[in-house]
C-alpha cells in the first residue's frame, strides 16, 4: 500500500503540483481512507521527502557504481554520470521534476538530509573532475567547483524540456553534452584561420 501511495502521489504532484494536490484526492485516487495515507506518511511534507530521497539516493548509488570502476578513465566517468543523469530523465522523470520543482515545499529539517545528498553527489562529481586534472586530461586551469556546478547545471535543467522520445536520443544528447563540456562551442578551424 505505501508504493500504492508513493507512486499515485508522483502522479498528482507532477500533474498538478505538491501545493495544489490535497491527501483527500490521493486516498480518493487509490480507494482508501486518510487513516491508510496517516499509517505510512505523518504528513503530505513527509510523503514529498520520502519521493525526494528516493530519487537522489538512486542517484547516488549509480554515481558510485560508475565512480568505482577502476578500469574506466576519468573523461568515460565523466560521459556514463551525464548519460546516466540523462537515462533517469526518461526513466523517472516525474520523480525528477518533483525532486527539482517540489523541493522547495520542504520545512528545513526535511531539507537537511536532502541537500546533504545533494551535496555528496556534486562532491563526488568535483573528485572526478579534479581527478581528471591530475591525471592530465582535463585542463589543469579548470576550476573544478565551477565547472561541477556547469555541468550539474546542463544535465539536471533537461529534465524540464528534454523529450526522451522525440528526435534526440538520450545518448546523442549525452553526446552533445559531453563535447560541449569537453570541447565547448567555439570551431577550431576558426582558430587556426587567425
Amino acid at each position: 500500500m505505501k508504493e500504492k501511495i508513493i507512486e499515485t502521489s508522483i502522479e498528482l504532484f507532477d500533474r498538478k503540483g505538491f501545493k495544489e494536490t490535497s491527501v483527500q484526492e490521493i486516498v480518493e485516487a487509490i480507494g482508501v481512507t486518510k487513516g491508510a495515507f496517516y499509517y505510512y506518511f505523518k504528513s503530505k511534507e513527509e510523503l514529498l521527502k520520502d519521493i525526494c530521497i528516493s530519487y537522489i539516493e538512486d542517484l547516488l548509488e549509480q554515481q558510485q557504481r560508475i565512480l568505482q570502476d577502476s578500469e574506466k578513465s576519468c573523461t568515460e566517468k565523466l560521459y556514463e554520470i551525464v548519460y546516466m543523469l540523462i537515462r533517469n530523465i526518461k526513466a523517472r522523470r516525474k520523480s525528477a521534476r518533483i525532486f527539482f520543482r517540489e523541493m522547495r515545499h520542504l520545512h528545513e529539517d526535511h531539507l537537511q538530509e536532502i541537500k546533504a545528498k545533494r551535496r555528496a553527489f556534486r562532491q563526488h562529481y568535483q573528485q572526478l573532475i579534479e581527478a581528471g586534472i591530475a591525471r592530465g586530461e582535463f585542463k589543469p586551469t579548470l576550476t573544478p567547483d565551477m565547472i561541477t556546478f556547469g555541468i550539474l547545471g546542463i544535465t539536471n535543467w533537461s529534465y524540464y524540456w528534454f523529450q526522451p522520445d522525440g528526435e534526440i536520443s538520450e545518448e546523442a544528447l549525452t553526446d552533445i553534452y559531453v563535447d560541449l563540456i569537453l570541447n565547448g562551442i567555439k570551431n577550431r578551424e576558426s582558430l587556426k584561420e587567425k
